[in-house]
């Protein structure tokens, strides 16, 4: 069975995040990290577009440079290599409307765009951590159906398109990385971050071995037995996506035609597991029985047939066996000790440049795209956007203008023409303390307040965020500090903040609410944070009752949640109290009980919601 042709289909979600390990070294004798990383390169370069590509986690430096150096000396002659910047826009990344030459022309020209040019070459992905999600989905719907397809500024074409991607992904730490649904497209998963340069030897193959490993590759076969052991592997490192398989099989083939083989062996399966799986890799492989258990006996009016099916498939378990050996030393052994502790994360959370919501904007931001309008109320005209699209019509333009006996070589734009460049920027974030004051509450706490909010105040001056305080006690609740940035301030207000009285705790959840509505109305972004034990026995009137004030506090949680305001309710108890947790659940927030609460543990929780 030959899988030369075969092409991904299904998008799963990508592999966790395994560059956290402190020392991605094999853990037996095998090839070493750059060994496996040139050979990936190789591999990719026999078949770029059945193996989609390469993810290159690593900063810019002496290695990685020399790691693209490889993979381009690899390229046969003429292969097309283009570079993506991350702001790419969409005209050339895809094509478009040739300005100049449709206004020269009198007619719409096309324009090829970057992944049109790149057909049956590589492209390369800069800083491809922080490519913004609607550009993967034009390149990932591009690579899946292997054309681009336009139809935009009067034109409507479709043009090959099938590459193969090198995604160059700086991030550092757990918390910047590529998109899943980019990530899953890609075969080789590369960490070349603690390869040292004198180990960044040179490649032993030229391009002239990648062209008769072309030529042989499509005569090359896989069995149905290796797909079920490279399958079977795959499942048993718990790999949710159907493309690490088919990625397997097909590094595998290209791995046989590299070593001049017309059928895959079990040395190219082990290949593949090494590169392709073990990146991927979610879970231990389940233990083997101890080898003194016995299996159970069989029944004596069991058939024969049973017996004759267990020896046909202990051929391919054996071999499933034989490359799950050759797969584990691949996986470092900092990352078996995590996998074995549940402490990997099986997700990556892309957070980059400050905590406050993306907002659309007229007049400041960061460009994201144009629209129909007129340059009015300062809003500001894309003078190339409204030339394309008035470029396509000023033939018919013309021709209109002479029937009415009118001759004229300047371009008519017209009022349907006017485009207005749009911006987005992030919106101002305010985290609002709302501090349970009262005497049932564990006074000491405010000392965990003052703290959280001069260390907060702290990051303002970098983050542009601002703080406010918001305190109850007694039968009412009052703003000791607006929003603002001022360190003296807030010194000054939580210093004269007093304790002691009832828990009106209701009244404190509107106060705090209304504080965050009118921060979200000004376009910012509010995060609301609650600190209280959840004992409530002031009513919003200021009468006392416990059943009364806590249904009322249940009541403004509740209008807290729907209208949709960060929050986090930090249970103040020297015990979690059930209370607590349900006004979290009431509120939508998260729940956090800190009974040995410190300054440093509360802003780390704090900033944890904020993001």
């Amino acid at each position: 069975m030959s899988t030369a042709g075969a092409t991904p289909a299904v998008d799963t979600g990508g592999g966790p995040d395994l560059n956290q390990a402190p020392n991605p070294a094999p853990a037996g004798p095998g090839p070493s990290p750059w060994d496996d990383a040139v050979l990936a390169a190789v591999l990719m370069s026999v078949d770029p577009v059945g193996t989609g590509g390469v993810s290159l986690r690593a900063l810019a430096g002496p290695v990685r440079d020399q790691w693209l150096a490889v993979m381009r000396d690899l390229q046969p002659e003429g292969t097309p290599q283009r570079r993506i910047p991350l702001h790419v826009s969409d005209g050339r990344l895809l094509g478009g409307l040739d300005l100049a030459a449709t206004l020269s022309a009198g007619r719409p020209v096309a324009e090829l765009g970057l992944l049109v040019e790149a057909h049956g070459g590589v492209v390369e992905l800069a800083m491809a951590e922080r490519i913004a999600a609607g550009t993967a989905a034009r390149l990932t719907m591009a690579f899946d159906a292997g054309e681009v397809v336009l139809e935009r500024d009067g034109l409507a074409m479709r043009t090959p398109s099938r590459f193969a991607v090198v995604a160059l992904d700086e991030g550092v730490g757990e918390d910047e990385g590529l998109l899943n649904a980019l990530l899953d497209r890609l075969a080789f998963h590369l960490e070349l971050t603690y390869i040292r340069v004198h180990e960044a030897v040179a490649c032993p193959y030229d391009a002239d071995d990648i062209l008769e490993a072309r030529a042989r590759l499509p005569s090359v076969t896989i069995t149905e037995k290796q797909i079920e052991a490279l399958c079977g592997l795959a499942l048993a490192l718990g790999i949710p996506s159907l493309r690490a398989s088919i990625f397997a099989c097909r590094a595998a083939c290209a791995s046989a035609a590299l070593e001049e083989r017309t059928e895959v062996a079990d040395a190219d399966l082990a290949v593949a597991g090494r590169l392709v799986l073990a990146p991927r890799a979610t879970q231990l492989p389940p233990m083997e029985p101890p080898p003194d258990a016995e299996p159970p006996p069989p029944e004596p009016d069991e058939p024969d047939q049973e017996q004759n099916q267990s020896n046909e498939q202990q051929e391919p378990q054996e071999l499933e066996d034989q490359i799950l050996e050759a797969t584990k030393a691949a996986i470092p052994a900092g990352l078996l000790a995590q996998l074995q502790m549940g402490k990997l994360r099986r997700s990556r959370a892309r957070q980059t440049g400050k905590a406050g919501a993306v907002q659309n904007a007229q007049t400041r931001g960061r460009p994201a795209g144009v629209l129909c309008g007129e340059p009015r109320a300062g809003l500001r005209l894309n003078v190339v956007e409204t030339l394309r699209a008035a470029a396509p019509w000023q033939r018919l333009r013309r021709e209109e203008r002479e029937r009415f006996g009118q001759e004229s070589t300047r371009i008519e734009v017209r009022q349907d023409d006017f485009r207005i460049t749009r911006f987005k920027h992030k919106s101002e974030t305010t985290t609002i303390f709302v501090v349970d004051a009262s005497g049932s509450s564990a006074l000491h706490r405010l000392a965990e307040a003052k703290g959280a909010v001069e260390l907060l105040l702290a990051d303002c001056y970098v983050r542009r965020d601002k703080v406010a305080l918001v305190a109850f006690r007694g039968q009412a609740a009052e703003v000791l500090l607006p929003p603002t940035r001022s360190l003296v301030r807030a010194k000054r207000s939580l210093a004269g903040l007093p304790g002691g009285g009832g828990t009106p705790l209701a009244s404190g959840i509107d106060l705090g609410m209304i504080l965050a509505d009118s921060v979200k109305r000004r376009g910012g972004t509010p995060v609301l944070i609650l600190m209280t034990d959840g004992r409530a026995n002031v009513a919003r009137d200021g009468t006392g009752g416990r059943t009364r004030a806590g249904e009322e506090s249940l009541a403004a949680a509740r209008v807290v949640r729907s209208l949709e305001i960060t929050a986090l309710v930090i249970d103040t108890s020297p015990r979690p109290q059930q209370q607590g947790r349900d006004l979290a659940k009431e509120m939508g927030a998260v729940y956090l009980p800190l009974p040995h609460a410190d300054a440093n543990s509360l802003t780390q929780a704090v900033r944890a919601t904020s993001g």
